[in-house]
């Protein structure tokens, strides 16, 4: 089995609302969820998910190799891109072709993925995290009651705006919650919209009525010491790591005892979310998954020692994907297909981009005919 080409789509995802964060509100409740899909010769397909508009400059790394031998591959793909860096877009196409050839890896082992990597259970815990910045207090009670029907009892908050609002939005929270746990985890997402000052006084007036697991990404991704200095100056957790592309980048974070939950970010493909996991590991700290669509990674964490939480944004799959995962208990359970579990539909895709000229299908077709999919020119050049 050898890799031969690939095609690339791009879909929606309804959340029914509006989502954003301290940095901003997104225009409209449908945004983009970019499909990749691998072909090989023997005729299996594999899917990844994630922007990949670079990945004309990875993809000859894998082209006619053997899909099975996926740390290889993605050890070629980093090297292919050493002189010139493989941060941003590039690690991104780096991700989205990991998880495909993951997907094949185990699809041609006729299993689930997270049984390919280990794992004993298919049960991954999770927490509930809803971009929910947007939202009313009345809205927000109602979308955390749904995954409290779930089973969730932890959540994450998105504020950093107005500490007297945050923490009743807050409390709100923890009375959703307390229906399933009598001390329910409660985490606030400020999405590096601080410096390390604002971060300590905003945290510690939260902290003086709410009981927090853990604070994320206070102050800039590669603000060492801004992260070491919020840890040392409040009683919660400091959480970062989801925007890190690349193994090297945590390498600073961990030397200076800057961060107590390593996270790591979906798109970025499952070999880079395995080898943080071991290098969080070695210092005894726990991983945790920072969501996208589909929750490929979660297979990942099913196998992992340290996994503590895995975020849940929605519950819902993007248009013309269906997932092979449920949410149980406060988290989600993984199902029986072989590889990712995430079935492509390119007809309704076709369909939706029929409706919308800008939702793009591109990339290097073996088989461009299927599905009745119309080529773009210059296709292998346009954004993804």
């Amino acid at each position: 089995m050898k890799v031969t080409g690939y095609r690339s789509l791009t879909t929606k995802h309804d959340w029914g609302r509006l989502i954003g964060d301290a940095n901003g509100v997104m225009s409209e409740p449908r945004t983009d969820v970019h499909v990749l899909i691998l072909e090989t010769d023997g005729g299996l397909e594999g899917v990844g998910v994630g922007a990949h508009s670079d990945i004309d400059r990875v993809f000859g790394a894998v082209e006619g190799e053997d899909p099975r031998a996926v740390s290889a591959l993605y050890d070629r793909m980093l090297d292919r891109v050493f002189k010139t860096g493989h941060a941003g877009a590039t690690f991104g196409a780096i991700g989205a072709i990991d998880m495909a050839l993951w997907d094949l890896k185990a699809k041609a082992a006729g299993e689930p993925l997270w049984r390919t990597l280990g794992a004993l259970d298919r049960f991954v815990p999770g927490y509930a995290s809803g971009l929910d910045i947007a939202l009313d207090d009345d809205a927000l009670v109602r979308l955390y009651e749904g995954f409290a029907d779930r089973g969730f009892s932890a959540a994450k908050l998105k504020g950093g705006h107005d500490v007297q609002g945050d923490l009743r939005r807050l409390e709100a929270l923890h009375d959703v919650l307390r229906r399933n746990s009598t001390q329910p985890a409660l985490m606030f997402d400020a999405n590096e919209s601080w410096n390390r000052t604002q971060a300590v006084r905003f945290v510690t007036a939260l902290e003086r009525r709410v009981d927090l697991t853990w604070i994320e990404e206070p102050v800039r991704r590669w603000d060492t010491a801004g992260l070491a200095a919020v840890r040392r100056g409040i009683r919660a957790a400091v959480a970062t790591g989801e925007n890190l592309t690349g193994l090297e980048q945590y390498r600073p974070l961990l030397d200076a005892d800057a961060v107590d939950v390593v996270q790591v970010g979906n798109v970025w493909g499952i070999t880079h979310f395995l080898r943080v996991a071991a290098l969080a590991h070695g210092h005894d700290l726990p991983v945790s998954a920072v969501a996208y669509h589909a929750n490929p990674s979660a297979h990942a964490a099913a196998a992992v020692p340290n996994h503590l939480a895995f975020e849940v944004q929605d519950v819902s799959s993007p248009i013309g994907l269906s997932v092979d995962q449920e949410y149980e208990d406060g988290g989600i359970v993984l199902g029986d297909e072989p590889g990712l579990g995430i079935r492509v539909d390119e007809a309704r895709i076709a369909a939706l981009q029929v409706a919308n000229p800008l939702v793009a299908v591109t990339g290097p077709h073996v088989r461009p005919a299927r599905a009745g999919l119309r080529l773009i020119p210059d296709a292998r050049r346009s954004e993804i």
